[in-house]
């Protein structure tokens, strides 16, 4: 049984289990938290999810967990893992079944008094244009041909197609397309399950919703990102649905079968993993590039409804203009510590500084945006990349983290009541289904505020803004 006496202290807001844990560990293993969270830890299987996590081949100096740590499949959710370029293992538990889960903000030019007597329509509007739920999908399904465009392009082609701005390209995350993407080696099941889901919002905790700007912590950061008082503003948090977890679920059958071809020995099968130089290897990193790509055009077809339904419920203002689209899960060939890595994050997100080469002109002096959100009806951040978070492989967390099962949450909220509380409160909620709002309700989560308090303080990240709900659209 793992206990806070097996940590060594290394400051205030960082723990390490040494590699001489246990013999099979290969890096030790770290968590970003606080006294609190780090006890509130051991409730689930994500502390011993994170040791087995640090006995993956090739693992390079340590395995990471952020403060928002919770049990996943395999390593945790807010795990961050790199391991050495090229033999170094690659695997789709460590990436999560939801391919480039993200999130991205829309920023408006109003502020809350220009469009308080239209927020109910704007939210049955954007609700209206923008299908959500389990299963749900755009009664148009796109052409097999497109679908490989998509894949193999992603947000790029959307943009080309005219459903963007070239803004929105500049403004996201490897500029919304991975170019090692290889549609051929993704499944026609996958496919299939993908071809009504563009523009689509997805269940569990995915969310759109209209927010404030409640408080600014940086001035100077806030101006240059457009960020200002009171202003009004959209985030999306959604992924690469159906088509996604199938490309996890084809490639987790490859690589339990070839583990042992590879000789490779782990404490726990859903770690299932290959060398990423591997023929497996390379054709799972082309299919998650693809999932990638279709989550990032996921999200770019969403803004393109989202400012429909904006027009169409304010009549024809000032548009939406995207501050940063960030992935949630992906694995990544990137350079830290002078060497090439491999890294992985699995509910954790990219958080490069200042003057990285990978960062567009406009955000080289700020740094990164990065966009944490909340749980349902609490708050929601933007923080800025910095050079103090070398340590973490430039990661910070991606939202709260859950504290409780969605079995456990639906058995113990009401669907119906959380609403009546939120709409108490002045939130407008948008919905398919009670129960998927018991499972998602804000009490199953761990306190946003605390969780990032941990991420300001421990250099991982700066605070930029805080933002509030106005309206959740939610998925069933």
């Amino acid at each position: 049984m793992i206990s806070k006496k097996d940590f060594t202290k290394i400051n205030d807001y960082l723990w390490e289990i040494p590699s001489s844990f246990r013999n099979n560990m290969k890096v030790p293993a770290r968590i970003y938290a606080s006294d609190k969270i780090l006890e509130d830890s051991f409730e689930d299987e994500s502390i011993n999810q994170l040791i087995n996590t640090a006995t993956l081949p090739g693992a390079f100096k340590y395995v990471l967990a952020m403060p928002d740590i919770h049990e996943g499949y395999g390593p945790p959710i807010g795990g961050v893992i790199a391991t050495e370029y090229p033999t170094g293992a690659i695997s789709p538990g460590a990436i999560g079944f939801d391919q480039n889960c993200g999130v991205r903000l829309l920023l408006s030019n109003y502020q809350f008094q220009d469009i308080k007597n239209n927020l109910e329509k704007l939210a049955t509007e954007i609700q209206n244009q923008v299908p959500s739920g389990l299963g749900q999908g755009r009664q148009q399904k796109t052409s097999m041909e497109e679908m490989d465009k998509i894949l193999n392009f992603g947000s790029k082609h959307l943009v080309e197609s005219g459903f963007g701005e070239k803004n929105d390209l500049e403004n996201c995350e490897s500029f919304g397309s991975l170019k090692t993407a290889d549609s051929s080696e993704v499944s026609p099941h996958a496919k299939q399950r993908g071809r009504d889901q563009v523009g689509t919002l997805g269940s569990g905790n995915h969310f759109l919703e209209i927010q404030k700007v409640a408080e600014i912590f940086n001035q100077e950061i806030a101006a240059k990102f457009g960020l200002f008082k009171d202003q009004i503003v959209v985030m999306i948090h959604t992924g690469s649905r159906g088509l996604g977890h199938q490309i996890c679920t084809d490639y987790l059958r490859v690589m339990v079968s070839a583990i042992e071809k590879y000789k490779i020995k782990l404490p726990d099968r859903e770690l299932a993993c290959v060398p990423f130089n591997s023929e497996e290897g390379q054709k799972f990193f082309k299919a998650m590039c693809c999932g990638a790509n279709f989550a990032w055009a996921n999200r770019q077809m969403i803004s393109y409804y989202v400012r429909k339904a904006w027009k169409m419920a304010l009549g024809a203002g000032k548009d939406l203009k995207l501050l940063y689209d960030v992935a949630h899960n992906i694995a990544k060939i990137e350079e830290h510590f002078g060497k090439k890595l491999i890294v992985h994050r699995k509910g954790a997100t990219r958080a490069f500084p200042s003057n990285h080469p990978e960062l567009p002109k406009k955000y080289k002096e700020t740094g990164q945006p990065v966009i944490i959100p909340g749980s349902m009806g609490t708050a929601s951040y933007i923080l800025a990349g910095i050079n103090t978070g070398q340590d973490s492989f430039f990661s910070t967390n991606h939202g709260a983290g859950r504290k409780m099962s969605r079995k456990s949450a639906t058995r113990n909220f009401s669907g119906g009541k959380i609403v009546s509380d939120l709409s108490q409160k002045g939130i407008i909620v948008k919905c398919k289904s009670y129960r998927g709002i018991a499972e998602e309700a804000p009490q199953a989560y761990k306190d946003i505020d605390e969780i990032v308090d941990v991420v300001h303080k421990a250099g991982l990240s700066q605070k930029v803004a805080k933002l509030v709900p106005l309206a959740v659209i939610k998925g069933e």
